[in-house]
């Protein structure tokens, strides 16, 4: 079936592409959609990851127990454990009281830590988390990263600015309301001790600025070295509980190197009441989700209502497909593509990719501000960066994962321990680059500064972002600028200060260093300035978002290029299609891909913590920073999206 190119539905006429992009590619949209009610924002993104967990459901739904594969059986016991809720209402929070019992145990130190370790193994919020990846100083081989942790709410400001008070009070609410409905005794003290306890760790928390310096965050030590620096935590007893052996941590990345320093003042003897009332509060909370429906309903009072105004928990269905993906999402990714990708949408997508990786080359090559040795480094990086498009070469072994059908909590603990083992294994073996970190039915993109690569999922590549009926100047206007903008983190404030191989290396002269910064200070000092019309009075963080704002604007250029080259390979020049040229076209496949909505609650909270500008900003001034938008519509001085040349950013 034939889909439009432009859903020329969507556009507002009344204004001006020169005043409003966004508004005038989504204005009649933007005037007549409504954001679901079981969900914070609705759009382009939205629309295909709803119609991407509509084709999961249908697998899901269609597996059984008595087949040949045992990776069916696995889906077909998770979801009906999940969606066997008169069972799990039955059963209550008996599966609860076992662990509540291990916390009651508590009574020295090193009983506390042990619980932090069974807890880490088993996807409950402990102070400190563990994770690997691979090791920016060696990025061939696995390394344990160690981060702060241990807050339940968005970030380390809500606990001490002004402006979140409200939510702070409703959260002290919503802490005591679940720890009664868990059957912890003495709900509301219990409550109180534990959040006394998180507000002096978010206290020792770096902020959300600092923790996206990957300089900074590279701080190798041995294990020695690492627990000498907070010696009042037993952390034999973390790894013992954990059962994480020592080996695995001979060497760890401490990223926030002060934090577990500053946990320590913490943890005594005299905090232990309080260190029990918190690892209550974070069992209760971590397992909600899989628990009776009062705990589920007042889960999602605080988390989607409160905080991201979301009327309505979504439907039982919608979140048992959540589940299953996020447990055995390799599984359910080889269906998909079997039934949802074509080859020939991979050949296009290949070609696409390819296209723009001259393009950047090129531009790379013509940069005035760049000296030769620092190109040369860029190039080089260019050249070594890896494309992986669709899906994997070879899929996750789930065989040692035990899934019940009438057990959902237990599957659920047990599918975290299975991950953990997964985290340990791979902590003895290089990095294998063949994996991914993304299923091939997630809606979403991502470029890995340690592995060099991109990765563009199999159900991103459907319209609007690439539509095989659209012409080349829409495609290119859309996925071609969202694959650019996932090549331009290998480039931003943070992806370029590793080199091709993912080594965490400054490769800069201190001259091209100095004139990137010049740079990428105006993009913070642009977006800065800049808020959303549903929350005018929250301005966009413009240090957070700068490495995004990046690939945005790094990403539309490229793109653009990329098509021009494509045109030209074609042999004929881009005739208008529908009567509108096609470089307007272009830009309109750009803005289309940006249409969305998101509630004021859920934005206020995106503006604190989330390192993408709200979708109108980056439609609109990521447009107004490219040349060839201006020559598209002919600018002036007097249009609303008219930028003196001077100040347009053009980094890449």
């Amino acid at each position: 079936m034939s889909i439009e190119a432009l859903a020329f539905s969507h556009f507002d006429p009344a204004v001006r592409p020169n005043d409003d992009l966004f508004r005038h590619v989504n204005g009649a949209w933007l005037a007549s959609a409504r954001i679901p009610d079981d969900r914070s924002s609705w759009g382009a993104f939205y629309e295909l990851r709803e119609a991407a967990e509509r084709a999961v459901r249908e697998i899901v739904e269609e597996q059984t127990t008595d087949g040949p594969d045992p990776d069916a059986a696995r889906i077909a016991n998770l979801y009906t454990s999940f969606m066997a809720v008169d069972e799990v209402n039955r059963t209550g929070i008996a599966p609860l009281r076992p662990l509540l019992a291990r916390i009651d145990r508590i009574a020295t130190l090193a009983d506390l830590a042990s619980f932090w370790g069974w807890s880490m193994r088993h996807g409950i919020d402990t102070p400190v988390s563990f994770g690997n990846d691979a090791d920016p100083g060696n990025p061939k081989h696995h390394v344990v990263f160690v981060a702060q942790s241990g807050i339940g709410l968005p970030d380390e400001e809500y606990y001490r600015l002004p402006e979140h008070a409200e939510i702070r009070d409703h959260y002290r609410k919503h802490m005591a309301r679940m720890l009664e409905l868990g059957g912890v005794a003495e709900a509301g003290p219990q409550a109180e001790l534990a959040f006394e306890l998180e507000t002096r760790i978010a206290a020792r928390h770096w902020d959300k600025v600092r923790t996206r310096d990957m300089v900074e965050m590279y701080h190798p030590q041995t294990w020695a070295e690492f627990t000498a620096d907070a010696p009042a935590i037993d952390w034999a007893a973390i790894l013992a509980g954990a059962e994480l052996p020592i080996e695995a941590v001979s060497r760890v990345i401490n990223m926030q190197h002060t934090f577990c320093a500053g946990l320590a003042e913490l943890v005594t003897e005299e905090l232990l009441p309080a260190w029990r009332a918190w690892a209550r509060w974070q069992l209760v909370d971590a397992l909600a989700p899989w628990l009776p429906d009062e705990l589920v309903e007042e889960h999602f009072d605080f988390y989607g209502r409160r905080l991201q105004g979301i009327p309505e928990l979504r439907e039982r269905w919608k979140r048992g497909v959540a589940l299953v993906e996020e447990v055995l999402g390799e599984a359910v990714g080889r269906n998909y593509v079997a039934r949802y990708f074509p080859p020939q949408t991979k050949r296009r997508a290949d070609e696409l990719v390819a296209n723009l990786l001259t393009a950047y080359r090129e531009s790379i090559a013509q940069l005035d501000w760049m000296t030769d040795q620092t190109r040369a480094e860029a190039l080089d990086k260019l050249a070594k960066l890896r494309a992986k498009i669709g899906y994997p070469d070879k899929w996750r072994d789930y065989s040692r994962l035990e899934v019940h059908p009438d057990d959902l909590l237990g599957n659920v603990l047990r599918a975290d321990s299975f991950e953990f083992d997964h985290m340990i294994e791979q902590l003895s073996e290089p990095i294998d680059p063949d994996e991914w970190l993304m299923y091939p039915q997630s809606v979403n993109a991502y470029y890995h500064p340690l592995r060099n690569e991109i990765v563009f999922p199999a159900a991103i590549l459907q319209p609007p972002f690439f539509n095989p009926d659209a012409d080349d100047a829409v495609n290119y206007g859309a996925i071609g600028a969202v694959i650019g903008h996932e090549i331009g983190h290998g480039f931003d404030d943070q992806g370029s200060t590793c080199d091709g191989e993912g080594r965490l290396r400054n490769w800069w002269t201190e001259a091209d260093k100095a004139a990137f910064e010049q740079r990428t200070a105006a993009l913070v000092a642009q977006y800065g300035a800049l808020a959303p019309s549903a929350v005018p009075d929250v301005k966009v963080n413009g240090e957070l978002t700068l490495g995004e704002n990046i690939g945005d604007l790094g990403g539309l250029a490229i793109a653009y290029q990329a098509w021009l080259l494509a045109t030209e390979r074609a042999g004929r020049p881009a005739e208008p299609v529908d009567g509108i040229p096609a470089a307007q076209r272009f830009f309109f496949g750009w803005a289309a891909a940006w249409r969305g909505l998101t509630r004021p609650e859920a934005l206020r909270e995106r503006l604190a913590t989330d390192p993408h500008s709200p979708d109108e900003i980056r439609c609109n001034q990521t447009a107004r920073n490219v040349a060839a938008f201006h020559t598209a519509f002919d600018t002036s001085p007097g249009d609303a999206l008219w930028l003196d040349p001077a100040e347009r950013v053009r980094i890449w």
